[in-house]
């Protein structure tokens, strides 16, 4: 969290001075606006000089009776204009905005005094596949019970992605034979043996109905699901939905990719809302794990994910108070961080020549998240995506070229970060970090540690004292608002390496967007 601070200071100050004074602006114009026609005097010039409306010019003496006179054959009468036969379209109201920052907070850890929902909402309960549609084994149709039924789906789903291609996957695919009655364990022996293609195409099929509900069937269901009260105010949920039972995926090659992901009940859910509040009633039949009413957390609901143990949380939506605090003690935290810079670089700097190798790593790794926007990185388990960090680079990730295009004492990096996406980059430095760097290496070999003497928890509480701003100026300072804002999110993506990988549609998406083109 602190690295993360560290890396955008600059981004987030810029971000609140800009949004600052758009939103004053704005302010002024609304005011101006609300005033006109109601005998405020120069309001409509306030309003043209802002926006910069041209006035007509007037007419020359002599003209204004003619002008009078003179009418469009097209335009319309005030009373054919406002007759309801035409069927002018009555205009939404606009949704209440809850001002909640121009309230008075509280230091006292409680996060609402009232919170009201619906719960989350499940997945539906499974679907045997028509009599039509057959599972295949060894050429043969074979029905399969219920529950083996299901899980077998879960594959025939993936069977176009790549994934089932993978061993990993295959491997832990083996899940599906718990599910099996003794029969299906008998007869079923090698996945090799297993067609699923008819059950894919029917999947297929299945998957452009549900793409062609209705928008009023995902309206009714976001507004029943979708929002809850909080201290009186109507608020959106950010993910009511419980994703349904499948296949894990994971991020890059994850080693539990192809595991089972068990269906959510009502008994492994956590309710949290207020006591005064109607507690949401679960599905019938079932009963809620626990029933909550801590004020002192954000979430609504929570369970067990029982891939990797962890919680899964239903929050509020980004544009919910609650969201909204957040974001803005961080962006508080930024602007602070503008008066430390200067001293926070000059105090790494002078670390690399420190005596005790501890301190030159440490040095060494926030010239890293410095220059490079690098994470901090934390160790993994056996069990989890070999996703690295700056702490927790290796030998095998860094190269490094006394000279390399052209450009003197360089560090080569190439490592999977974040969601696995791949690092590379080659830059150089000066040469007292290179000598560090080599220093650091000597007498390692391959999954060593670069910086052995350091990790995440030292670094983070040596950031707590020394938090500095990482961008320069990345826009004109002419530029609207809106433009700064946009230069900002892709100078962050660019600096921080923000990728995400090619979706197997991507090529049938531009293939349909080149045919719009060519549409006359």
């Amino acid at each position: 969290m602190i690295t993360k601070l560290l890396i955008f200071t600059k981004f987030m100050v810029n971000f609140c001075l800009t949004w600052f004074f758009f939103s004053s602006k704005m302010t002024g114009v609304l005011n101006n606006v609300s005033h006109i026609g109601n005998g405020t005097p120069n309001a409509s010039i306030k309003v043209e000089a802002l926006f910069r409306v041209s006035k007509k010019p007037k007419l020359e003496p002599g003209h204004e009776e003619h002008r009078k006179d003179v009418k469009p054959a097209n335009q319309k009468t005030k009373k054919e204009a406002s007759s309801p036969s035409k069927g002018k379209k009555q205009e939404k109201p606009e949704e209440e905005v809850w001002r909640w920052w121009e309230e008075q907070k509280k230091d006292d850890g409680v996060k609402w005094r009232f919170l009201e929902h619906k719960g989350p909402l499940f997945a539906p309960p499974y679907e045997r596949l028509p009599s039509s549609v057959h599972f295949h084994y060894d050429s043969k149709p074979m029905r399969l019970s219920d529950h083996a039924e299901e899980v077998a789906g879960f594959y025939a789903r993936m069977l176009d992605h790549e994934y089932t291609t993978k061993d990993v996957f295959n491997h832990n695919f083996r899940d599906w034979v718990k599910t099996m009655n003794e029969e299906e364990r008998w007869t079923i022996k090698s996945l090799s043996k297993c067609d699923f293609r008819e059950m894919h195409q029917y999947f297929l099929k299945l998957s452009e109905e549900r793409k062609n509900r209705s928008k009023e069937e995902n309206l009714q269901i976001q507004n029943e699901y979708g929002y809850c009260i909080l201290d009186g105010h109507k608020q959106r949920i950010g993910n009511f939905l419980i994703e349904p039972p499948g296949l894990f995926r994971g991020r890059g090659n994850h080693p539990k990719m192809g595991m089972l992901k068990k269906r959510i009940m009502p008994e492994d859910v956590i309710i949290n809302c207020s006591k005064d509040s109607k507690v949401p009633a679960p599905p019938k039949g079932h009963r809620w794990k626990e029933v909550r009413h801590d004020n002192t957390v954000t979430w609504l609901a929570c369970w067990t994910k029982n891939i990797q143990n962890s919680f899964k949380y239903v929050m509020l939506n980004p544009s919910s108070r609650l969201k909204g605090e957040k974001d803005w003690k961080k962006y508080e935290t930024a602007r602070c961080l503008d008066k430390i810079i200067d001293k926070i670089r000059a105090d790494y700097r002078a670390d690399f020549k420190h005596k005790e190798m501890r301190i030159r790593q440490r040095a060494v790794a926030l010239y890293f998240i410095d220059k490079l926007a690098l994470r901090a990185g934390n160790e993994k388990d056996e069990d989890e995506a070999d996703t690295v960090g700056c702490c927790s680079l290796r030998y095998e990730h860094i190269k490094l070229h006394e000279e390399f295009n052209g450009q003197p004492y360089v560090v080569e990096f190439d490592f999977l970060g974040k969601d696995s996406i791949r690092y590379q980059n080659a830059v150089s430095v000066p040469k007292r970090v290179f000598k560090n760097v080599k220093l650091f290496l000597k007498n390692k070999k391959e999954n060593d540690d670069l910086f052995d003497r350091l990790n995440t928890t030292v670094l983070n509480q040596y950031l707590r004292e020394l938090m500095e701003e990482q961008l320069e100026k990345l826009t004109n300072p002419d530029d609207p608002p809106h433009a700064k804002l946009l230069a900002y999110n892709r100078a962050v993506a660019v600096l921080c390496n923000h990728q995400r990988s090619v979706p197997k549609s991507f090529a049938k998406s531009m293939e349909n967007l080149q045919k719009k083109l060519q549409t006359p």
